[in-house]
This record gives structure tokens, C-alpha cells and sequence, in this order.
């Protein structure tokens, strides 16, 4: 999930997993895999970072659990 920011100033939260395409025409605007369209404060380019920090977490997420439970094995 990344924090972002309404044309209005209000924060809300986005999983980021929906996201399928992003474009700054000037605002943001990220297009989601449902077809909703969402336009944001943030730049392209923050929304972006956000999005690849958040899959990164996931992912390192992902190998402790794996690395744990293939130690259990041992």
C-alpha cells in the first residue's frame, strides 16, 4: 500500500498492486486494472518510487518467510 495525495489535499492509501499504467498529462494520472481512473498531487516519479519501495518490501517479506520455513526443515 503507498500513501498519496488527492487534487484536494487529502491523503489516502492505494495498493499499489492495482496499479496498471501511470501518466503525468500535466496531473498524475494512474489508470488501475479495474479501469478507474485516479488523479493525484504526486509526480510521476514519486509515484512510482512508492510503488517500487512497496514491492520491494513484499518481496523481502517474501524470503524471510521462505528462509524461515526452509530452516524448520532442516
Amino acid at each position: 500500500m503507498i500513501v498519496l495525495r488527492r487534487l484536494n489535499g487529502q491523503e489516502f492509501v492505494l495498493n499499489a498492486d492495482q496499479i496498471e499504467s501511470i501518466e503525468a498529462n500535466p496531473d498524475t494520472r494512474i489508470r488501475l486494472i479495474n479501469g478507474k481512473n485516479i488523479v493525484v498531487k504526486n509526480d510521476i516519479g514519486e509515484v512510482v518510487k512508492k510503488s517500487v519501495k512497496y514491492r520491494q518490501l513484499c518481496n523481502s517479506a517474501i524470503r524471510v518467510v521462505k528462509d524461515q520455513t526452509q530452516g524448520e526443515s532442516r
